[in-house]
């Protein structure tokens, strides 16, 4: 049965330019499926998540990632009584605006970009389902609805002090109410991203050898799922045993988040989805114990996967593609593909210019960008 406070298609806040509604999905049904069908979102299967695209078959990438996310945010929306297809539709968009290389690519786009404004993926992924996705013939982006939108943008909470310009831009023609917490959908999504990243990220250092199983055993709650599954299979095969104790700490901490926000929800005293929004924290949370026991995993992560050797040798490769790319660009915008010249002819500033070249390489693959690497700088 549907919570009190959980989001309504019926009573959605509706779309920025008008449209006729589906006379057989909902609002946030329509929304979900736009964001499935964006280019954008194909793109992001040849996008990293640690490892860069072509490192792996068996690696994550930000759309196995994302479909993983959605998965786990789905579960935890129907749970807590919330709207699963708007939970499901955050969820999947949340990673749009990622750039090539992760969050390497990003670090370097960011900084080439700080006297243009600044990159943001998630205001870039704003700027991406408003504006550059254009297939529609009515408006460019894919119109979601406002309750989608207001998710994308602050799912990790209100967004105050100086917005990034993508954002910015934006909010200024439709106000997305920023300085609010959003929705307990969006909310989901946020610690579904969190779980999701927690548990596959171990799953693919241990796939890299980066780290051994005696390794993660030491680690809190991960140690347990294991002691679980060798006392209920002894001497079961190594890729089994991985697989079901790193299961059971996805349910670890979607069971903990269910039962803590549950809690918090009912303390609330919400009976509207505004209520929520202006409730002051979030509703939707881990546990103290389980939030400090996730941080001891996260501490391990950042040492002995994110700042491996073989790990941070790429990205200091994969930062000299972009640092060359953009400045190569500015130089000559009209490198960019045909298809972008219409866009570059309204460009008046070299602010302008730059976000449009910013706008091009954030939206490349690992692959694509590495292949225009070699093509224009060859030897």
């Amino acid at each position: 049965m549907r919570a009190p406070y959980a989001s309504d298609p019926k009573t959605a806040r509706g779309r920025r330019f008008a449209e006729e509604e589906s006379g057989f999905r909902s609002s946030f049904q329509r929304d979900r499926d736009r964001i499935i069908h964006a280019s954008a979102f194909r793109r992001l299967k040849h996008k990293t998540q640690v490892f860069v695209e072509h490192e792996g078959d068996y690696f994550r990438t930000r759309l196995t990632h994302s479909i993983e996310v959605a998965q786990v945010a789905r579960t935890i929306a129907g749970a807590l009584g919330l709207n699963q297809e708007l939970t499901e539709g955050v969820a999947l968009a949340h990673d749009l605006g990622h750039t090539p290389f992760g969050h390497t690519g990003e670090d370097a786009l960011d900084l080439l970009m700080k006297p243009y404004g600044g990159f943001d993926h998630n205001a870039q992924a704003v700027r991406i389902v408003t504006s550059l996705e254009r297939h529609y013939a009515e408006f460019d982006g894919l119109n979601l609805t406002w309750e989608t939108l207001e998710g994308i943008a602050k799912h990790n909470g209100p967004v105050l002090g100086e917005l990034p310009y993508a954002l910015a831009d934006y909010n200024a023609e439709h106000d997305l109410e920023l300085h609010s917490h959003a929705s307990a959908e969006a909310q989901v999504a946020a610690l579904a991203d969190d779980i999701a990243y927690n548990n596959h990220d171990l799953h693919d250092g241990l796939r890299a050898g980066l780290f051994d199983e005696d390794a993660i055993c030491a680690l809190p709650i991960v140690g347990a799922c294991f002691e679980v599954v060798d006392k209920k299979y002894p001497g079961l095969d190594p890729i089994r045993r991985r697989h079901e104790a790193l299961r059971r700490v996805f349910g670890v901490m979607v069971s903990d988040v269910i039962d803590t926000s549950s809690a918090l929800l009912a303390a609330s005293q919400a009976t509207s989805v505004e209520d929520i929004r202006h409730h002051g924290a979030p509703v939707i949370r881990f546990s103290d114990a389980v939030w400090a026991d996730l941080k001891v995993i996260r501490a391990f992560l950042f040492t002995r996967m994110y700042r491996a050797p073989s790990v941070v040798k790429m990205r200091e490769k994969v930062t000299v593609v972009v640092n060359d790319l953009f400045p190569l660009f500015m130089s000559d915008p009209l490198l960019l593909p045909e298809r972008w010249h219409e866009d570059l002819k309204g460009c008046d500033t070299e602010t302008a210019v730059a976000r449009k070249v910013s706008d091009y390489i954030s939206g490349m693959t690992d692959r694509y960008a590495l292949e225009q690497h070699a093509r224009l700088f060859a030897k």
